[in-house]
């Protein structure tokens, strides 16, 4: 007696891809453009650098007593602050416009991909960038410039990762009104300027009078720097980090409907 056996159906294999795939592909194209791009690299690697020496020498001549910071901790906090600046907002400004100009996020949007992982998977390179410079000033800070280590290591990466993803959705709302990579420099200047003198990046705001320091508190990355500080010196109380937190949630859900509501996916000609 023989018995009839039916073999199983072979099973096609799946095409499909995962977000965590279309993700890491994209990030490494677009990692792959940025080490192409010299221009940008110079700018990202020693901009800060260069900015956080110059800043160090003007500190010396102020007295910094009432804020509780010293020269070197002034100077390298708002290092970090340049850094997400100068290597996210900055570059990736120019890399939307560069793709959106390019016809690239037009194809991207037919396939798999997301919007969002297409405006991530652009980011994460720089990103990264940002937090490895941010990591290496931290450490240098410690080596040596005797600021020791941070105080609150997570409420510094909590605000390190809180500026990239703001600043990342600020960057897609300006490359709205930029039209081409060479007009990044200009319309990116305002945030920029603004951030660098009122966001106590290297101006600590309890040196300005109480009305100016209320204004400057409500500046999309005053929250941020005060998080970054307060994670790597110390200082301010639970209710000020608090609401320095609850600010930079508010700017960066903002840039979120604002980059829904108004990014441009084709070219402006």
């Amino acid at each position: 007696m023989t018995t009839a056996t039916t073999a199983a159906p072979a099973t096609e294999p799946s095409t499909g891809t995962t977000a965590r795939t279309r993700l890491t592909a994209l990030g490494r194209a677009e990692l792959t453009l940025l080490a192409r791009n010299r221009t940008a690299i110079f700018v990202a690697l020693l901009m800060p650098a260069a900015m956080i020496m110059a800043m160090k020498s003007t500190f010396e001549q102020v007295d910094l007593k009432s804020t509780g910071m010293t020269v070197a901790g002034a100077a390298l906090v708002g290092g970090i602050g340049t850094v997400l600046l100068q290597a996210v907002y900055m570059n990736l400004v120019a890399a939307y416009v560069a793709r959106r100009e390019e016809l690239v996020l037009k194809r991207l949007r037919t396939g798999e991909v997301t919007d969002g992982e297409i405006l991530a998977g652009t980011a994460l390179p720089a990103g990264a960038l940002a937090l490895a410079q941010s990591l290496v000033i931290v450490f240098a800070g410690t080596a040596f410039f005797g600021l020791g280590a941070p105080e609150h290591p997570g409420l510094l990466l909590a605000g390190l990762l809180l500026g990239v993803v703001l600043l990342t959705a600020l960057a897609a709302v300006s490359s709205v009104i930029t039209r081409t990579v060479q007009t990044a420099q200009l319309t990116t200047l305002p945030l920029f300027l603004v951030s660098m003198m009122g966001s106590g990046f290297f101006v600590p705001l309890e040196i300005f009078p109480d009305r100016l320091a209320t204004f400057c508190e409500l500046l999309p990355l005053t929250g941020v720097m005060t998080l970054i500080r307060a994670g790597w010196l110390g200082g301010p109380g639970g209710t000020e980090v608090l609401g320095a937190a609850l600010a930079g949630l508010v700017w960066t859900a903002v840039g979120v409907f604002a980059v829904q509501r108004w990014f441009r996916w084709d070219p402006r000609r």
